[in-house]
């Protein structure tokens, strides 16, 4: 079967900047939905006609990865506003109580730096303003179910981010799913 939209796809990939550097390898092949939410637009474009063993490779300029780096999305908030255990790379959806009302409720922010008196929080995807050169291994390629298709993902979005939370931080706006990773 050749990826066509609304299918399914089981990829690998190997993920470089432009000068070679190594940034992500997911070995192990892991389902996507063609045609919903889980892939970059350019990926899914680069992946239609295609079919398993195909080996895609492209290169994204950060327009067409995550954006470019915004510098309007660095915020410094009070170091009391957060829990003693925080540390760096530690991740937040939305900023929490008290902290800079003005900056973008529907983001994920990472700790990137700790003062004693202040915490700095970015906004950014860690890939933002990054040229990415990526080559996707196409494993498998199935109809998408109904199910599927009505979600718009099969929940594995392409380098998803997903937050470090101690337990005192569960809770609404924050999300304790493991430790910060790109998959």
């Amino acid at each position: 079967m050749k990826i066509n939209q609304q299918c399914v796809v089981a990829l690998t990939w190997t993920l470089k900047d432009t000068l070679g550097e190594e940034l992500d390898v997911l070995e192990e092949p892991v389902e996507f939905l063609v045609g919903g939410n889980d892939l970059l637009a350019k990926i899914e474009e680069a992946l239609l006609n295609h079919s398993a063993g195909d080996t895609v490779e492209l290169h994204l300029e950060p327009v067409d990865g995550f954006g470019d780096y915004d510098d309007r999305l660095l915020f410094l908030e009070p170091r009391h506003l957060f829990p003693d255990n925080i540390e760096e790379g530690m991740g937040f959806e939305g900023l929490p109580e008290g902290c800079n009302s003005a900056a973008p409720k529907d983001r994920l922010y990472f700790v990137s730096d700790i003062y004693p008196e202040h915490v700095v929080l970015d906004g950014n995807h860690p890939l933002a303003g990054i040229a990415l050169r990526i080559v996707l291994k196409v494993h498998a390629v199935r109809e998408a179910e109904e199910s599927e298709i009505g979600r718009g993902t099969l929940g594995t979005g392409f380098f998803r981010m997903e937050v470090d939370a101690p337990d005192e931080l569960q809770g609404p706006g924050i999300t304790p799913p493991g430790p910060r990773t790109l998959h």
